[in-house]
């Protein structure tokens, strides 16, 4: 054979594996949207993983998964959900404004949502075991558990003839609200409600509270007043009020008390659902999956210092005790 006929040969064969690389498919891509901050949800991205690893997809391994976050600003996070639509990724994965925002944007691309509010009312699925089009998700209800949660906190203040309510906007949030409303009504309990939507309405909020006599608060769930969490525990603590929140992360920020459900189990949850989808189920063939997992969650350091003695019972039914 002769040099150059050599040379062309070696070159072509050393192409091959080039080309081979180019022809294999390429990495599929999920989008994971939150109306608020990523740095707020580590813990949700984890068990979000952790759904997917157990379907069979680890991150950068067989899936790249892009993170964006709107930082509570609609109009940003209609034009986040445009992005990822028109590229399109594999899977938009999102909290309930997100999952309305991409769904605003496209039809095609498959959604999975994680929400506390009722995806059906929320127009995001026709139903919830037939979901349709290209949305389902995992919903948590959390709404549900506002009388719930109004009575774990007459056990905790009995005295409490006015129980504040802190909300921000959001249908999840007017749903709750109007349980809590039902709840107090039947039992013959004051409320003060106060809507917020900045971070200088929450001080306002608590000002006001103080001034018509509050003894006790309730904390309304939502992204919003999640990525205030910090501040919204301090304040309760300046003003001495005995508050029940809306997921346990509040607790562990030194809050009293939250009753909820396992929104990690629901992140979950939503990675296997993503996983599926992937491996080419159609979203609105899965049915929309409802927690059934609720935690009591309590924090005898906070119960200290505001002079509670938490009752036994209270105790006893407790998931979780922060000392």
């Amino acid at each position: 054979m002769k040099r150059r006929e050599f040379i062309t040969l070696l070159g072509g064969a050393a192409a091959w594996p080039l080309a081979a690389r180019a022809q294999q498919p390429a990495m599929p891509v999920i989008g994971f949207l939150r109306s608020s901050s990523i740095a707020d949800a580590t813990h949700l991205i984890d068990a979000f993983r952790q759904g997917l690893q157990e379907i069979g997809y680890v991150e950068g391994q067989n899936v790249a998964i892009e993170y964006r976050s709107a930082e509570n600003d609609p109009d940003r996070l209609t034009a986040l959900a445009t992005d990822f639509a028109r590229r399109p990724v594999a899977v938009i994965v999102g909290n309930l404004p997100s999952a309305v925002a991409a769904k605003a944007v496209t039809a095609t691309v498959p959604i999975v949502f994680a929400t506390g509010s009722d995806p059906v009312q929320d127009g995001l699925v026709s139903s919830l075991n037939r979901p349709g089009g290209n949305v389902t998700g995992v919903s948590f209800f959390a709404a549900r558990l506002g009388a719930k949660r109004l009575e774990l906190l007459r056990q905790l203040v009995p005295t409490a003839t006015t129980v504040a309510v802190l909300m921000a906007p959001g249908s999840d949030a007017v749903a709750e609200r109007q349980e809590v409303e039902a709840a107090a009504q039947m039992i013959g309990q004051q409320l003060n409600i106060f809507d917020v939507s900045t971070d200088r309405d929450i001080e306002v909020g608590f000002t006001t509270f103080a001034a018509h006599g509050a003894a006790a608060l309730m904390v309304i769930g939502g992204a919003f007043m999640f990525s205030n969490r910090e501040r919204i525990v301090a304040l309760a603590a300046r003003h001495k009020l005995p508050a029940s929140y809306p997921v346990r992360e509040y607790v562990s920020a030194g809050g009293l008390m939250s009753y909820a459900p396992s929104i990690t189990e629901a992140y979950r949850q939503v990675g296997i659902y993503a996983g599926r989808i992937l491996k080419g189920d159609k979203p609105g063939d899965l049915p929309v999956m409802q927690s059934t997992k609720f935690d009591l969650n309590l924090n005898l350091k906070t119960a200290r210092a505001l002079g509670l003695q938490i009752p036994d019972k209270l105790l006893a039914l407790a998931d979780e005790v922060i000392e």
